[in-house]
């Protein structure tokens, strides 16, 4: 975002606050549904407005190299952590960068590109939040963390229709990373505002997709929008409730069933957008995502009020509500 530019379209320049990109992270284990869920958020903002980064990209080794090497992707020794925090730095100052490229299509590295920063960026990978550096360039920051049975579920079908890899390999891959998981990639959720949790309905472990469950553990680090107004009368379905987090510390929990009907998913949509009236034109598009396995757009509203909250955050961020 240049110093002349708006958050939105429409918007008086004396109504911009900020002059430098609004940048998300989100960050989770592999197949965790950060691309999908990268790619919703830029949706919702506009593809046009908003630079991807993933995090892959920033791999050392081609994928020989690793298992010569006997490194996962989930180890930081594999990877450029210290061009990571140089290229985050750069990109929150609004200044270009020239990216390393990993293609995961056949694991090798590929030449560099130019790369300069939209109005928002969101940074989506396995490391995101690994050093303090790195941290302090976001101003919101999600991690993502869908129960293990369905993470797996999405990484076969993931790995093997578009990674060149069979099932076996990739079981035997969860296998011999779930240690790295632990302790490389878990210890980063600590520091998100927001943890979203995907899972299925209570007995109906086939389901993958838009009838998914999801529970956002709210941490009191960013302002959350106020939902009770619509709450009452519809709390088996949405419900907000005081917990404690697995580290003892009180957080909200928002959980929203994934059989969430059309017209209460509206009615939070509704709230959301009222409170962020300067998005208001963004309204389109929410919720959809490719299913891996029969190549088609779905919707889901658990996804699109999640992705709804973020993108409220970032716009109250773009506003300059938030300082960090």
């Amino acid at each position: 975002m240049s110093a002349t530019a708006v958050p939105f379209p429409g918007m008086t320049q004396s109504a911009a606050v900020l002059d430098r990109p609004i940048i998300l992270g989100i960050v989770g284990d592999s197949a965790a549904g950060k691309s999908t869920f990268a790619a919703g958020v830029a949706q919702i903002l506009g593809a046009e407005r908003v630079t991807v980064i993933s995090l892959d990209d920033y791999h050392r080794h081609d994928r020989a190299e690793r298992k010569a090497l006997g490194l996962s992707a989930l180890d930081p020794r594999a990877n450029h952590m210290d061009i990571m925090e140089q290229h985050l730095r750069l990109l929150r100052q609004g200044q270009p960068i020239l990216k390393p490229v990993y293609d995961h299509s056949d694991g090798s590295l590929k030449a560099p590109e130019y790369v300069r920063p939209g109005d928002y960026v969101i940074v989506e990978g396995l490391h995101g939040y690994t050093t303090r550096a790195m941290r302090d360039c976001y101003d919101v920051k999600v991690y993502l963390e869908p129960e293990e049975d369905l993470r797996v579920r999405w990484k076969i079908d993931r790995d093997t229709s578009q990674r060149g890899y069979d099932e076996s390999e990739v079981r035997e891959s969860l296998q011999t990373r779930a240690s790295d998981s632990d302790l490389y990639i878990l210890p980063q959720r600590t520091f998100a505002d927001m943890v979203v949790k995907f899972v299925r309905p209570e007995g109906r472990f086939d389901e993958t997709g838009p009838h998914l469950n999801v529970r956002h553990t709210l941490r009191p680090t960013l302002p959350h929008p106020d939902l009770s107004p619509i709450l009452e009368g519809s709390k088996d379905k949405v419900s907000l409730t005081l917990a404690r987090d697995i580290d003892g510390k009180p957080v909200d929990e928002l959980e929203i069933s994934g059989d969430l009907d059309d017209k209460r998913a509206k009615a939070i949509e509704d709230l959301l957008w009222n409170l962020i009236p300067e998005a208001s034109h963004l309204r389109a598009n929410l919720g959809q995502y490719m299913d891996d396995r029969e190549h088609r757009a779905k919707m889901s509203h658990p996804l699109a009020l999640s992705q709804l909250m973020i993108t409220y955050h970032l716009v109250k961020a773009a506003m300059g509500h938030y300082a960090i």
